[in-house]
């Protein structure tokens, strides 16, 4: 291993207002390089910054969403199963989620397709994809942060999805921020992990394999005046089972949970 130091920022402007939210990357042009995707929140778009392979990107190119969208989270999967990636974005002004379909030369449509996933007063504030079900398609799971419950949209297999999602509620006032799937439980089975920033605690939702979960969650308090917002899973301790980091605000830490696994 090596000491490493990072150089920079070299800084890449987004526009003017407009309020950058979440970034991720991936190769969405298929020329080996990554790419950085940007959820625009103040002018309501998603950015396209295409990588060079060097360490630089080029200029960012918006593709737009529905007005008053405030994009909260973006992250990328092939969800019309043609071989390249598309972009998902959880739209918390309009209570949807939008998708953007590659054409597949890391260009979108100047506005998102049909919006899916609308649920009236959630405000999402988190999205991620997994194949929950077991078809080999990418299906999507948001955190309705207003509404406290998390949402599970399955992919039909042509990239289209439900207008509206199958819902999983959490306790009141959780106000999910964040949301991630892992086999959890050791099962086999993909499980859906949430950050509840209202209620000092993060969730597990137990994920029966054929895209359905349990209808409570179990869930993990992370302290007294903490406030969770931002979860992920992994393997840290290499003992064959996912332990979960919590990123907390309120006391200005990040919280580890190491899995025991008792059977």
């Amino acid at each position: 291993p090596c000491t490493v130091t990072f150089t920079g920022p070299t800084n890449y402007p987004t526009g003017v207002g407009s309020i950058p939210t979440s970034v991720t990357l991936a190769d969405v042009d298929g020329d080996g390089d990554l790419d950085a995707i940007v959820s625009n929140k103040g002018t309501n778009d998603v950015g396209v910054l295409l990588g060079n392979g060097d360490g630089t990107f080029a200029a960012q190119k918006t593709y737009g969403l529905l007005a008053l969208s405030a994009p909260a989270s973006v992250t990328t999967a092939d969800v019309d199963d043609d071989g390249d990636l598309d972009i998902i974005v959880a739209n918390t002004g309009t209570n949807d989620i939008g998708i953007l379909i590659n054409n597949p030369t890391g260009t979108f449509p100047v506005n998102q397709g049909p919006r899916v996933g609308f649920f009236a007063g959630s405000a999402p504030a988190s999205v991620t994809t997994a194949d929950v079900n077991g078809d080999g398609k990418a299906d999507i799971i948001v955190a309705y942060k207003n509404t406290n419950n998390v949402g599970v949209l399955l992919n039909s297999g042509t990239g289209t999805f439900p207008a509206a999602p199958v819902t999983y509620g959490l306790l009141a006032n959780s106000a999910p921020t964040s949301v991630k799937t892992a086999d959890a439980n050791g099962d086999g089975k993909l499980d859906i992990i949430v950050a509840n920033s209202g209620t000092n605690n993060f969730g597990v939702i137990l994920g029966n394999g054929d895209g359905t979960f349990a209808a409570t969650q179990l869930t993990y308090a992370t302290g007294t005046g903490t406030v969770p917002v931002s979860v992920v899973a992994g393997d840290i301790d290499r003992d064959g089972d996912n332990d979960v980091l919590v990123a907390d605000s309120g006391t200005n830490q990040i919280g580890v949970f190491l899995a025991v696994c008792s059977k």
